[in-house]
């Protein structure tokens, strides 16, 4: 059992670091474990939501003493994104960073639902986990199409690639991707990490595509990103949205730094790259201390002891693994759910006009990308898929070979 307000960790002053050292040796594509790649694309989204939060939580103070303490634990947390995200090489494309990505979301978000004591927020997990599932097969596609390439290269045989929910239908009203938030008095603390790990996730493929998007001279390419990006904006919406707005904003920097601790230890439990463990070692050790001070902030402004609002020892840790079989159960049984309001319902129980078949018949009226990119597939020599536990378990979503 391991607790981490017993870990004093390395002090904050002692924590910054030379360009050498963040200037670290990429990995090697074609060599590196999935779930390797996997725990980096987490770690740097992680990262980075740390850094976007404190930035939020400096605009709303005007206590210079917090400033100064945000600032310094922010700029530690800034090198920490760089010593993770600059391990990834030069020679990886976007794309094939992007089926990193959606690898990450597909076999996160279903060991997240797997292990989620709370039935709604994983109904709320599985909910989005279909549609992740769906954007690797398209996105699987596009990279054969225009890089003559196979996505198995990169994802191996750890998670299957085929339709999940259509993308074509996944564009809902704004309104009908907000979800009702958990309550932060009675919560189980794995599903606040839970969630806090998922809001970082899609907040980073969110802003990955939003950016690498234009990158690419294909139009189909261009399309599907900007058809993708707009889902990830979607499922960022949904999954902040189980937050709990009421928490002080110590109490959530308080959070932010238990999660880090949280996923760093879990990562150095479970990572088979020697070089990798050394670095959540190192990162863990230094969250640790970044988290003594934040709960030094808690109880200074807020009145509150960190023990009052945290576990006494990190709950089971979050894993990369397969869930092949898992996924299929989910598609079997929820491929025909829509959200209605906060709700999840058969799409036959909505009414005809409802907002969210409105929204999507004015968003995809004349053209939409993630139909397309398929259409050029089966053209250009069949679509591909990954179906290693045999056909698909929707009868509808099955290869034209297999109706």
């Amino acid at each position: 059992m391991f607790n981490p307000l017993e870990h004093d960790g390395m002090p904050v002053e002692n924590q910054i670091r030379p360009w050498r050292e963040l200037n670290v040796e990429p990995y090697d594509k074609n060599s590196i474990h999935p779930y390797s790649r996997s725990r980096i694309i987490l770690m740097n989204g992680i990262e980075v939501e740390s850094i976007l939060f404190s930035h939020q939580f400096a605009r709303h103070t005007d206590n210079p003493d917090i400033k100064r303490k945000l600032a310094l634990s922010r700029r530690i947390e800034a090198q920490q994104q760089k010593a993770i995200n600059w391990l990834s090489p030069g020679d990886e494309t976007p794309l094939e960073t992007t089926i990193g990505y959606e690898q990450v979301a597909i076999d996160l978000t279903a060991w997240l639902a797997r292990n989620e004591p709370d039935p709604y927020i994983k109904q709320t997990f599985e909910f989005g986990l279909l549609e992740d599932f769906d954007h690797l097969y398209r996105y699987a596609n596009l990279y054969e199409l225009i890089a003559g390439k196979r996505a198995e290269e990169l994802t191996r045989d750890l998670t299957e690639i085929m339709p999940g929910r259509p993308t074509a239908v996944e564009h809902r009203n704004p309104v009908d991707d907000v979800r009702r938030h958990y309550d932060r008095h009675t919560v189980d603390p794995l599903s606040r990490l839970h969630v806090l790990t998922l809001v970082a996730g899609e907040q980073q493929t969110m802003n990955f595509y939003m950016n690498h998007g234009p990158d690419f001279m294909e139009p189909i390419a261009r399309g599907l990103y900007l058809e993708i990006a707009e889902i990830e904006e979607q499922h960022v919406t949904q999954y902040e949205s189980l937050l709990d707005p009421l928490e002080s904003w110590f109490e959530q920097l308080v959070h932010h730094e238990y999660n880090e601790c949280y996923l760093y230890h879990s990562f150095f439990e479970e990572e088979t790259d020697d070089r990798l463990k050394r670095l959540w070692e190192l990162h863990l050790d230094m969250e640790l201390g970044q988290l003594q001070v934040a709960c030094e902030m808690l109880r200074t402004y807020n009145g509150i002891d960190a023990e009052e609002i945290l576990p006494p020892a990190l709950p089971q840790p979050t894993r990369f693994q397969e869930n092949k079989e898992y996924v299929r159960g989910v598609l079997a049984s929820q491929i025909d759910l829509r959200a209605d309001g906060a709700d999840y319902v058969p799409v036959a129980d909505l009414p005809p006009g409802h907002r969210s078949l409105d929204y999507m018949e004015r968003v995809n009226d004349g053209w939409v990308p993630t139909e397309e990119v398929i259409d050029d597939a089966r053209r250009d020599g069949g679509e591909y898929r990954r179906e290693l536990l045999g056909e698909h378990p929707v009868p509808s979503l099955r290869s034209p070979a297999h109706v």
